[in-house]
C-alpha cells in the first residue's frame, strides 16, 4: 500500500479566527440540531484530553509560509439558520448547495449546509458523505468557504454512519452505540470533523493533500476508517467506551458531549494519529 504523505501546494490555508454558520435544510428535531451545535462549540472549548480541541490542535502544524499568518485556525458558531419547508425542494444540485451556503457570512467564515435525512443531493452516499469548497461573493473578489454534510441515517448509514451502523463492505463487526444516541447525527458529525480539516488545510485545491487535486486525499480523509489504536476500515480501532451508557466515542466535546472524530494526518509523524 502506497504511503500517505500529504504534499503541500503552494496554495493559501484557513488560518486566524472564522465564524462558522449551520445553515439547517429540512426537517431536524431541537435534540438532534443541538447535537451538531454543541460539536462546533467545541473547537477552541478548553476541556479534559482527549477533546474536540486537542484533537484540532494538529492542523496547527500543517504550515503556511505566508508572511505574519497565524499558526492556528480558531472556529466559532455565531449562527444558525433553519430552512425546514426546504425552499429549493427536495433533491438538491451542488448549485443549490452553494446557494444555500451564501446565506451565511462572507468574511473570514466557514458556512456549513446541513440537508436532512429525507433530502437528496447529488452524488449523496455515492462515496460522498459531504463535500467543502468555496463560493465568490457577488461584487467582490473575495471567497468564502462552505461545507455540506447530508444525514446517512435512511439512505446511506453504512457508509455514511459507520461506526455506529453495519458497514455495506468489509469485516463484519457489530455496530458501536452512538455517543448522542442517534446514528445519524453522530456520523454528521464524523463527516463535518473531516470536512472541515479539509476546509482550512486544503481550501482552494492548493494546500495539503495526496492524489490529484479533482479527487484529494486530505488532512483527515487520508485517514477513513481509523478512529483509535489499532484501527483500519472495517475495524475502528481501542476507542472510549461511557461506563452507564456502552456508548463509544474518542474525544470530549462541550456542554458535557462526547464525540467519535477520524484520525488525522500527523505531519511531523507523517502519519494518520488518532485523537
Amino acid at each position: 500500500q502506497q504511503p500517505t504523505i500529504l504534499t503541500y501546494h503552494h496554495g493559501p490555508l484557513l488560518k486566524g479566527n472564522f465564524d462558522v454558520t449551520l445553515i439547517w435544510y429540512g426537517h431536524f428535531t431541537p435534540a438532534q440540531r443541538q447535537v451538531l451545535a454543541d460539536f462546533v462549540a467545541s473547537f477552541g472549548h478548553r476541556i479534559p484530553k482527549p477533546s474536540v480541541d486537542s484533537w484540532w490542535s494538529t492542523t496547527s502544524l500543517y504550515k503556511y509560509p505566508a508572511r505574519h499568518a497565524p499558526k492556528w485556525t480558531n472556529l466559532r458558531l455565531v449562527n444558525q439558520i433553519v430552512d425546514s419547508n426546504c425552499s429549493l425542494g427536495r433533491s438538491l444540485t451542488r448549485d443549490h448547495i452553494a446557494q444555500l451556503a451564501s446565506l451565511g457570512g462572507k468574511s473570514y467564515s466557514i458556512n456549513v449546509v446541513l440537508t436532512a435525512a429525507d433530502v437528496l443531493v447529488d452524488n449523496f452516499c455515492l462515496n460522498v458523505c459531504g463535500s467543502h469548497g468555496t463560493s465568490s461573493v457577488r461584487g467582490s473578489r473575495s471567497r468564502f468557504a462552505y461545507i455540506w454534510v447530508g444525514n446517512p441515517a435512511t439512505q446511506c448509514p453504512g457508509e455514511c454512519a459507520w461506526p455506529f451502523a453495519k458497514a455495506v463492505s468489509g469485516p463484519p463487526t457489530p455496530p458501536l452505540i452512538p455517543p448522542n444516541g442517534d446514528a445519524g447525527i453522530d456520523g454528521m458529525a464524523i463527516t463535518l470533523a473531516t470536512l472541515l480539516a479539509g476546509t482550512v488545510t486544503n481550501p482552494f485545491d492548493s494546500g495539503y493533500f495526496q492524489g490529484p487535486a479533482t479527487f484529494p486525499l486530505e488532512a483527515v480523509s487520508a485517514c477513513t476508517g481509523i478512529f483509535g489504536k489499532g484501527g483500519f476500515p472495517g475495524y475502528p480501532g481501542e476507542v472510549l467506551v461511557d461506563n452507564k451508557t456502552g456508548a463509544s466515542y474518542n474525544v470530549n466535546g462541550a456542554n458535557g458531549r462526547k464525540f467519535m472524530v477520524p484520525a488525522m494526518w500527523h505531519p511531523r509523524m507523517k502519519q494518520c494519529v488518532p485523537p
